[in-house]
């Protein structure tokens, strides 16, 4: 029960790689609080697998382009479980098309919900951390290796993630708060799952030649959160089956 007393927020985490990440960190000890946009009933899954195990939990609808609504539900959680220790920037998007067809609209939602919301996230977060506060981002393998067209406003959104989690690592060390990256690779999710179209193509840039679970990325997140994370800040690190190998 290594996150024993500690308070966490999980954007997107009424399923996938989000739900899977607040299932764990609950296991450690946690208290864990997500959001999610549409999927109620599921988020409602995840909140009462969460105080199965002893813990407290709440979830809350945020759009995370709303950059009002970012912020405010971050303070909420901190307010109304007391204390915010760790925060998981997971909700995402898959923008996926020809480059020539890309939208202004696409772009500005891609880069709210990839980069302003994480950053806004961040920033309040920061504001009710203390020493031992983690900040984990979850990016993408794409944003280091790009197989194929069409992915090009995704891996933009995703690689600035980098730039910004050495920020905050430089921002927030003083204080003893870190801020890392987690480049997930091909994972088996309703999103993308193993046996989807495309799948095959997607397992055989791996090293391994498989996909992950979404178990496999919470480990990694968890391992940040607790204890083994405490001197690791400012940089990211892959769980891809050696997909950037």
């Amino acid at each position: 029960m290594e996150l024993e007393g500690k308070v966490a927020l999980v954007t997107g985490g009424s399923r996938g790689i989000g739900a899977a990440v607040a299932r764990r960190l609950a296991a450690g000890g946690a208290d864990v609080a997500l959001t999610y946009v549409r999927a109620e009933d599921s988020a409602a899954a995840v909140v009462k697998d969460i105080q199965a195990a002893g813990r407290r939990a709440m979830a809350l609808q945020v759009e995370m382009a709303d950059a009002a609504a970012v912020v405010s539900a971050v303070d909420r959680v901190a307010a109304e479980l007391g204390r915010l220790d760790v925060l998981v920037n997971n909700a995402g998007i898959f923008p996926y098309g020809p480059l020539e067809d890309v939208t202004p609209a696409e772009v500005d939602e891609t880069l709210a919900v990839h980069v302003r919301a994480v950053f806004l996230a961040s920033q309040a977060a920061s504001r009710h951390m203390g020493a031992g506060g983690r900040i984990i981002s979850i990016g993408s393998c794409i944003a280091e290796r790009v197989p194929a067209p069409g992915l090009s406003l995704y891996a933009m959104s995703k690689a600035a993630l980098s730039g910004l989690t050495k920020g905050l690592a430089r921002d927030l060390g003083p204080r003893g708060i870190t801020a890392t990256l987690v480049h997930p690779g091909p994972t088996d999710t309703d999103m993308n799952p193993s046996d989807g179209e495309g799948a095959d193509e997607e397992r055989a840039l791996t090293a391994l030649g498989e996909y992950g679970s979404a178990e496999d990325v919470a480990a990694m997140v968890a391992h940040l959160a607790g204890p083994g994370g405490r001197y690791v800040t400012g940089t990211a690190l892959s769980v891809d089956g050696g997909y950037a190998a």
